[in-house]
């Protein structure tokens, strides 16, 4: 028997057949969204010069260094060389690494993209990114899209800022104007919304993209932010579980609250994060924009939306060398006094980076300080959930209704 029969169907039983729910009216909207969107942002990005790109899937090291990869190890037991010189016949090696050191699934573009970005200006791609996190929440997957990108010659976070901003009002602007979009409306209205299980009033999601298209955008530091959270809490506005704390970061029911209650409807940036809470890369903020925290704090920021939180995160990268290293050594990535790294003015650091090695000795990051030993320009960028974008826009609650074949943990059909 056909499983989709002409009757209400949850969301959670067509999750169990995900090869088959795309046959569905809405969800079939939801793919045409999909498409949409992406020829939003490639026209986009083509009107702003940037070239799009593909980075590799399989990488050597951990971009985020949250240590929450998917090794890649082969099944098929390897041999030294498929041709001995000696004729002989070749011998199986004791490790299954494909690539005779550690690899995984990319975490993120981003050290990629800063390496081709020193070739042409800018660069962006949408590309697919892995997570071995064990998390069970409507908001994260295992396999997702992310749209990165990064940009050469810029001086300021706000820069950066600024360039999502723009592509988000373009993308919901269009969207606004299209006949997706005024299916998606029709699709939220009381009947329709009875067989998608949706929860969002067309009133409420066009309001919505209003406040992407047209609103005023906030940006709030994240000092500010956790004073505007410890008043909330001393004033009896909000109660939350987690007390918020300038060491501790912002958990998701800060974020919501801030989203609300001072983004009012638009998204809302948060800027100048502390350094001990963000990756090595991140350049730090200037003395105008730290506030004089006791904790130093860095050029980056978190564009914060109402349901769904963290959309966007981006950042100002660090590209002097010693610098780099400096911030390598503070998040235990090198060791003191293995070896010189010289830049090409003559100064030197004597470390090396530790982690992975490959059994020619190069580390699995030795490629990316080479990156400025040679040469680089202040630089920076951004990575957007793109499907996170898609359900904001939809207004579909849990992400795993808006990817097609959404793998989560403990789960991947098909």
């Amino acid at each position: 028997t056909y499983p989709l029969q002409k009757k209400y169907h949850s969301p959670e039983f067509l999750r169990t057949l995900p090869h088959l729910r795309t046959r569905l009216p809405y969800n079939s909207l939801l793919l045409r969204l999909r498409s949409q969107t992406i020829a939003s942002l490639t026209t986009f990005f083509a009107k702003h010069d940037f070239v799009q790109t593909h980075p590799p899937i399989i990488t050597s090291s951990d971009c985020e260094g949250a240590g929450e990869v998917f090794a890649v190890v082969s099944d098929v037991p390897q041999t030294e060389s498929p041709n001995n010189a000696d004729g002989q016949q070749p011998r199986p090696r004791a490790s299954n690494h494909f690539f005779r050191s550690p690899k995984y699934l990319t975490v993120s573009s981003q050290l990629h993209l800063e390496a081709l970005a020193q070739s042409v200006g800018k660069v962006w791609t949408l590309s697919p990114t892995f997570r071995a996190e064990k998390s069970d929440t409507p908001r994260h997957l295992s396999e997702f899209h992310m749209l990165e990108a990064e940009m050469c010659f810029i001086e300021h976070v706000d820069q950066i800022m600024n360039l999502v901003e723009a592509m988000l009002r373009y993308v919901t602007t269009e969207l606004q104007a299209s006949r997706i979009g005024k299916e998606l409306l029709t699709a939220t209205e009381p009947d329709e919304a009875r067989q998608t299980d949706s929860v969002m009033t067309p009133l409420n999601l066009s309001r919505r993209w209003e406040g992407m298209a047209n609103g005023t955008w906030p940006r709030i530091t994240y000092a500010a932010a956790i004073k505007k959270l410890q008043d909330a809490v001393s004033c009896n506005k909000a109660v939350f579980e987690f007390e918020p704390s300038f060491a501790t970061g912002l958990q998701a029911e800060h974020e919501k609250f801030l989203a609300q209650d001072v983004g009012r409807g638009a998204p809302v940036f948060v800027t100048d994060y502390p350094r001990s809470q963000k990756p090595f890369y991140m350049a730090p903020s200037s003395q105008d924009d730290s506030n004089n925290n006791a904790a130093p704090t860095v050029a980056c920021f978190d564009l914060l939306v109402p349901e769904i939180c963290e959309l966007v995160g981006g950042s100002m990268r660090e590209h002097r060398l010693l610098h780099l290293l400096d911030s390598m050594r503070l998040h235990g990535l090198t060791k003191a006094g293995t070896v010189d790294e010289t830049n090409t003015d003559g100064a030197t650091s004597s470390e090396v980076v530790a982690g992975a090695e490959d059994p020619s000795g190069e580390s699995s990051l030795q490629w990316y300080i080479d990156l400025r030993r040679y040469g680089s320009v202040p630089h920076g960028g951004f990575g957007l959930g793109f499907d996170r974008l898609l359900s904001y826009l939809a207004g579909v609650s849990n992400i795993r209704d808006i990817v097609t074949f959404p793998r989560w943990y403990g789960r991947c059909d098909c």
